[in-house]
Parts: C-alpha cells; structure tokens; sequence
C-alpha cells in the first residue's frame, strides 16, 4: 500500500482539519490515521494517508495542499511513507 505522511503546523484557526480532509477527499485520499494537537495556540496535526486511489500525480496534490497552506497561513508538508521512515533512521 503507497502511504504519505501529511504534517500541518501554525496558528491556530478554525477551518485547518477541514480544509485539508477535504483537498484530501477531492484527490480520493482516504486517511489512515491523525493525530492533532493545539500547543497553546499553535495547531498541529500528522496524517497518514493512503494514495492507492490518488486520482492524479502525487505533485499535483502537493501543489494543491501547498496552496492551501498558504490560504489557510500553515505549513503543510506531505512525505511518502517510504522516504519519512528512511530519514527518521538517519
């Protein structure tokens, strides 16, 4: 199973969980697994998420969480499973 893992860091707000659960959804990207927090008023949040159904490039769906984290003034960053779990070894 081709898996990413999505991370979104900033300021919290209302509207974070959302709109990405549902630039996720347009793609057909089911999510695994999330995990949020709020550290006093910086929102955080992991996902792992399944691109088996990716409906389009997966540089495609980078663009447009990239382009949501800057409508919504967070970092989203969005690594392939793979390529995380190497570099959590290193």
């Amino acid at each position: 199973m081709a898996k990413a893992v999505v991370t979104v860091i900033g300021k919290d707000k209302p509207g974070i969980i959302a709109g990405v659960s549902n630039t996720l959804a347009e793609h057909h990207i089911n999510i695994l697994d999330v995990s949020q927090t709020i550290m006093s008023d910086i929102f955080t949040m992991s996902m792992l998420i399944n691109l088996e159904k990716l409906d389009e490039e997966y540089n495609k769906l980078q663009d447009d969480l990239n382009g949501l984290g800057k409508q919504l003034n967070v970092e989203i960053h969005m690594q392939r499973e793979e390529i995380f779990n190497a570099m959590s070894r290193v």
